[in-house]
C-alpha cells in the first residue's frame, strides 16, 4: 500500500525558510520520480518541482526557481523541499506526489499517488 506523508509545513515570515519532508512507503522509492505541487486558496493546482528517480536531475517552476531546492534520500525513502526567501504568494497546501515513471513530468496524470498535504503560510 503506497503511502506518502508530508511534514514540515507551518507559518513563516516573508524572507524566511521552511523545509518540507515527504516520507514514502509501499513501493520501490528509488525507481520513481517524485514531485511537489501546491494549491493556494481559490486557485488551481500548481506544479512546483520534480526530481528524477535517482536524484540526478531536478526541475522547478519559474515561480520558485532560485528559492526552492528539491532533493531526495533514496536510502530513507524521503523527498525534501527546502524553501528559502519565502513570499506571501507561496502560501498554499503543498502536496508530495509519486510519479508513474522515473522522469518528473509536470502533467497531473503523470502522478498516481499523492500525500494528504502540508500547509505553508507565509505572513508577517
Amino acid at each position: 500500500q503506497v503511502q506518502l506523508v508530508e511534514s514540515g509545513g507551518g507559518l513563516a515570515q516573508p524572507g524566511g525558510s521552511l523545509r518540507l519532508s515527504c516520507a514514502a512507503s509501499g513501493f520501490t522509492f528509488s525507481s520513481y520520480a517524485m514531485s511537489w505541487a501546491r494549491q493556494a486558496p481559490g486557485k488551481g493546482l500548481e506544479w512546483v518541482s520534480g526530481i528524477y528517480s535517482d536524484g540526478s536531475d531536478t526541475y522547478y517552476a519559474d515561480s520558485v526557481k532560485g528559492r526552492f531546492t528539491i532533493s531526495r534520500d533514496n536510502a530513507k525513502n524521503t523527498v525534501y523541499l527546502q524553501m528559502n526567501s519565502l513570499k506571501p504568494e507561496d502560501t498554499a497546501l503543498y502536496y508530495c506526489r509519486k510519479g508513474r515513471g522515473a522522469f518528473p513530468f509536470e502533467a497531473l496524470y503523470e502522478y498516481d499517488y499523492w500525500g494528504q498535504g502540508t500547509q505553508v503560510t507565509v505572513s508577517s
